[in-house]
């Protein structure tokens, strides 16, 4: 075969027809797919688009019906993809977006900054970091994806900074050594292409901005040609340092989020709850989105019309009384404040102990829901974890609180009876290890060992008992459960062999006499105690925990009550129960607690803890408080935790301003008569 020899003319030639196709074929998947909404805006057909239109999110009200959260309208700056210069125009696009951001600048407002791009002070490059800001390490994951601009996982910075001069024709900046506008200019233009920018999808680059820069937007149409002003409304709090950790914060949706919910229709500008009652009850406080039709016709022109009105999300009653709410948080503070080591915290839970309604919980230190957003950074770094729910997610070794179910298990196990006595000479020996008591208590039955919080007493009953039996009943108060509160909760942890074989780790004789005085691997939290000790007051019902009262729907007007939800109705008898509860009565009239109790005008009964902790190489006592009043006739249960505090006597003030409050505010119940005798 001969050899085929090609001229250097024939192979340009070749080369040229190539790269021509490759033009064409490149312009027409531009046009087609990449910015087929701008083009088709231009050509000579009548195109028709839907814009969503986002709804107002429900209101969230007290059991009272007093507002806790809602609306108020304000304007954002969007740009509007049928005005806005088109996408293979980047001079103009930049220079309405640089007009845009030296507006924004004048008047001191906000705009987004999602390009997680920034200059040192030698005008190089350099990503945020986390010290900078958590969200951003994900971001830069995404700014190099396939979708933005392409590049490796291992793109520097400048890498990235040269990616978006060049999507954006930001090349004029860049040679004048001007990279802190062109900066400026691609992190808008960034989010537009992050956001899907379209025609059907305008965008916003400025939340609640001023009415002064509305007007000068409004009055030079064509120096910002693209941009509109939108109406939205935004989250109002009727006191937003009130549970900031049960009302929760609203966001932008996440890229993450937008993929799972779009086919729930979802908009990629949409809002979505992050945290609490928010993302709880996202499903019902979103509202239904409204639409707006575009119509582009032949000539270019532009009309809108409103075709579906939006409609607002149902409104949430929560189980929460505000002002019960607000006296425990003020005097959760105060203790805080109060104990002699720094950086005390702690929280509090009220719970109405016939239904499992929360009517109060707090943790501190908290937040500020107005500033939630501003001062983020900050909140994150606080050593003393602010946006940390202590309440729900806080588990602690609950020290002699336990006692009073250990009590209920031995009583009805039959390992002990109320005539039972032990000795207790303060020493306790298990093996070849020795235990110890507060005190030499002498003789203690069940009732005034629960009083005296003798550790010889329970340390016997444990050994009758056996840790299978004490788990047993520790599970059916629920301890070391999820109480099914709407919002995220820590499990805790039951101390037991079970806990130990998933570290290798032995059970040993001595851990059942520790685990039986709350201490061990006991964890539990404020929530879970708080309903252990309902679950003794009203004779062994435990309830399912629940922030949310009812519904009310926005559309029709119909309330859905949420109800309450008997977990678990404990076989323990009557009188058993009964026994225990007069322990605790003596707690309140007789022990630590009394001479806080003592002018309350209604009759309680409580039991209280201490858990060592390690802080700084010195220990301490943390104080824990379980509480149910009236005695007679139980309606509420507290149980509160301040660590460092020393003693759960010393949280006992803060018991006595919630029932005293609400026992003279709540026209509801007759106040009780005020006691100074023993039972």
């Amino acid at each position: 075969m001969g050899k085929i020899y090609k001229s250097s003319r024939t192979t340009l030639a070749v080369i040229l027809i190539v790269a021509t196709i490759l033009g064409f074929g490149y312009k027409l998947y531009d046009i087609q797919i990449v910015n087929n909404e701008i083009y088709a805006a231009q050509n000579n057909t009548v195109k028709t688009y839907t814009v969503p239109l986002r709804a107002a999110r429900g209101d969230i009200v007290d059991r009272n019906g007093n507002p806790l959260v809602t609306n108020r309208q304000g304007n954002s700056v969007v740009l509007n993809a049928a005005y806005f210069p088109p996408a293979d125009n980047n001079d103009e696009r930049n220079a309405v977006v640089l007009n845009l951001i030296t507006l924004f600048r004048k008047n001191k407002e906000e705009y987004v900054h999602n390009l997680p791009l920034k200059l040192d002070k030698n005008n190089n490059p350099v990503f945020f970091t986390k010290k900078d800001d958590e969200k951003f390490e994900s971001a830069i994951k995404t700014m190099k994806s396939r979708d933005m601009f392409n590049l490796q996982e291992y793109a520097t910075a400048q890498n990235c900074f040269d990616a978006m001069i060049e999507k954006y024709g930001l090349e004029a900046y860049a040679e004048k050594g001007d990279y802190r506008t062109a900066l400026e200019i691609g992190n808008i233009r960034y989010e537009l292409t992050r956001l899907l920018f379209s025609v059907s999808n305008p965008v916003a680059i400025a939340d609640d901005v001023s009415d002064k820069t509305i007007a000068e937007i409004k009055e030079n149409y064509d120096y910002y040609e693209g941009a509109d002003v939108q109406v939205v409304a935004y989250r109002e709090y009727a006191d937003s340092t009130l549970a900031p950790h049960i009302l929760g914060t609203v966001r932008k949706i996440n890229a993450e989020e937008f993929a799972a919910l779009k086919d729930k229709g979802y908009s990629i500008t949409d809002e979505i709850g992050e945290s609490g009652i928010e993302a709880a009850m996202e499903e019902f406080l979103r509202g239904t989105a409204g639409e707006k039709t575009v119509t582009i016709d032949s000539d270019g022109n532009v009309t809108e019309e409103i075709t579906k009105e939006p409609a607002q999300g149902d409104t949430i009653v929560l189980t929460i009384d505000k002002d019960l709410q607000k006296v425990a948080q003020r005097k959760l503070e105060t203790t805080c404040k109060g104990v002699d080591y720094y950086n005390s915290t702690g929280a509090v839970v009220v719970e109405n102990c016939n239904n499992g309604e929360v009517l109060a919980a707090a943790s501190y230190p908290a937040f500020d829901l107005d500033d939630y957003y501003k001062h983020y950074n900050e909140l994150v770094k606080d050593k003393n974890t602010p946006l940390y729910n202590r309440f729900a997610m806080g588990t602690y070794a609950p020290g002699s609180t336990f006692k009073p179910m250990m009590a209920v298990a031995g009583l009805q196990s039959g390992v002990i009876s109320e005539d039972t006595y032990f000795e207790c000479n303060k020493y306790f020996k298990v093996r070849d290890m020795e235990f110890k008591c507060t005190d030499y208590h002498g003789g203690e039955n069940v009732r005034t060992a629960i009083r005296d919080s003798c550790n010889i007493f329970f340390y016997n009953t444990a050994q009758r008992l056996g840790i299978a039996r004490m788990n047993l009943y520790g599970s059916m108060f629920g301890l070391g459960e999820k109480t099914g509160v709407e919002i995220p909760e820590a499990k805790g942890i039951l101390a037991g062999p079970e806990y130990r074989k998933k570290f290798d780790m032995t059970w040993r004789p001595g851990d059942t006499v520790q685990a039986a005085i709350g201490q061990s691997d006991n964890l539990f939290t404020p929530l879970q105690l708080c309903n252990y000790c309902a679950t003794i007051a009203n004779g062994g019902t435990r309830y399912q925990l629940h922030f949310v009262k009812s519904r009310i729907s926005n559309s029709t007007g119909v309330v859905s009550e949420t109800g309450s939800n008997a977990l678990k109705t404990l076989e323990v008898s009557a009188n058993n129960i009964s026994i225990v509860q007069e322990g605790m009565r003596l707690v309140a009239t007789q022990g630590g607690p009394a001479g806080v109790f003592y002018s309350l005008g209604t009759k309680v009964a409580c039991k209280t803890g201490t858990s060592q902790v390690r802080v700084n190489g010195a220990i301490h006592n943390n104080g824990f408080l379980i509480t149910y009043a009236p005695y007679n006739n139980p309606e509420l249960s507290i149980a509160s935790v301040i660590e460092l505090a020393g003693s759960g006597t010393s949280t006992a003030k803060i018991t006595y301003s919630i029932i005293d409050y609400y026992y003279s505010h709540n026209t509801n119940e007759k106040k009780a008569q005020k006691d100074g005798t023993l039972l």
